[in-house]
């Protein structure tokens, strides 16, 4: 029972938070069978990533900063970067800028998800620790993946330069967050983790105004508000 329960607890928060942005679709839910394809995609992604950053920590050493941004931050954006424009940036169910929300968020979350499930089984962990980390790497990886979404989405529906320009930002900015994001956790004392708070809240501010922009100009609103006013 305490193995399911923690299996439970480091699972929830994964699949909550995908659940969230999934409905905050207005106009053209995607597919699940692809969202639960990218989210599983995500998952196996964490074994090469972490034999890479194991690798990487070897050879840099325990810096804090060569960690957060490049070990964590950068080798871990690079790799949900890479899935995403391979396997769904060109798919014909990529219709719409809010869709790369969805399926960069099904990529990070599967990534976060199951790094979480192999924390709670290889440390001493409490319901109170998971709670926190769903709270804070958790909740950082989907806002990760809202920001890598956002600019996909971008990118897709952008032409000439802005193409290029916009598929550059996907990979820049939510690296950088993470990698600041990172930073903080491993230089911030644990009695002054409170710090993380504000940051938090600017992340899910900027994540939440990233949504509705993609809202904004989906091809289908225009079809919605037509259905709506059909008596």
């Amino acid at each position: 029972m305490l193995l399911f329960s923690l299996l439970a607890a480091a699972i929830a928060p994964g699949i909550a938070l995908l659940a969230y942005f999934y409905w905050k679709d207005r106009y053209d839910a995607e597919p699940l069978p692809i969202v639960i394809k990218l989210f599983l995609t995500g998952a196996l992604t964490v074994l090469p990533v972490m034999i890479v950053q194991r690798a990487l920590t070897l050879w840099l050493g325990e810096s804090p900063f060569a960690f957060s941004f490049i070990v964590s931050a950068g080798i871990e954006e690079f790799i949900k970067w890479f899935v995403l424009f391979h396997i769904i940036y060109n798919h014909t169910e990529f219709d719409e800028p809010y869709d790369g929300i969805v399926y960069a968020t099904a990529v990070s979350l599967g990534f976060a998800t199951l790094e979480n499930v192999l924390y709670a089984f290889t440390e001493p962990v409490t319901f109170g620790m998971l709670m926190a980390r769903a709270l804070l790497p958790v909740s950082g990886h989907a806002l990760f993946g809202v920001f890598m979404g956002y600019s996909l989405g971008r990118a897709k529906f952008s032409s000439g330069k802005q193409i290029k320009a916009h598929l550059w930002i996907s990979f820049l900015l939510p690296f950088a967050a993470h990698g600041v994001f990172d930073f903080m956790m491993q230089t911030v004392p644990s009695g002054w983790l409170w710090v993380m708070v504000p940051f938090m809240l600017l992340l899910w501010l900027r994540g939440i105004r990233s949504v509705n922009r993609a809202n904004s100009v989906s091809p289908f609103r225009l079809l919605k508000r037509e259905e709506e006013v059909k008596p």
